[in-house]
């Protein structure tokens, strides 16, 4: 796992275009505003969390989020333990993210 600041974060996920953006945030926070392109994985879901994360292709790189960057990075640390060797994240979450957000 890999820690990295809003610009090496983003410069790193569009250079790679196998990269997956993962946002581990609540349903609730998602409503707010999302990174374009993410894929959700609620981090407080528990089983569900854990079985979202064992489907995922463990060949690919994964950019996690959460709203402050605490979340992300314990789902980094559970990826990284469960086969999934390439994460980063996001230091600062959405509280600190000034790139594109979707809002629905």
């Amino acid at each position: 796992m890999a820690d990295l600041t809003q610009d090496d974060w983003w410069k790193k996920a569009q250079e790679d275009p196998e990269a997956v953006i993962l946002d581990v945030r609540t349903e609730a926070e998602i409503e707010d505003g999302y990174i374009p392109g993410a894929l959700f994985i609620d981090f407080y879901g528990g089983a569900e969390f854990v079985q979202g994360i064992d489907a995922l292709d463990k060949s690919k790189t994964y950019y996690v989020y959460c709203r402050s960057g605490n979340r992300s990075g314990q789902a980094c640390a559970i990826m990284n333990s469960r086969g999934i060797s390439n994460t980063h994240n996001l230091l600062g979450g959405m509280m600190e993210w000034e790139g594109e957000v979707v809002e629905d």
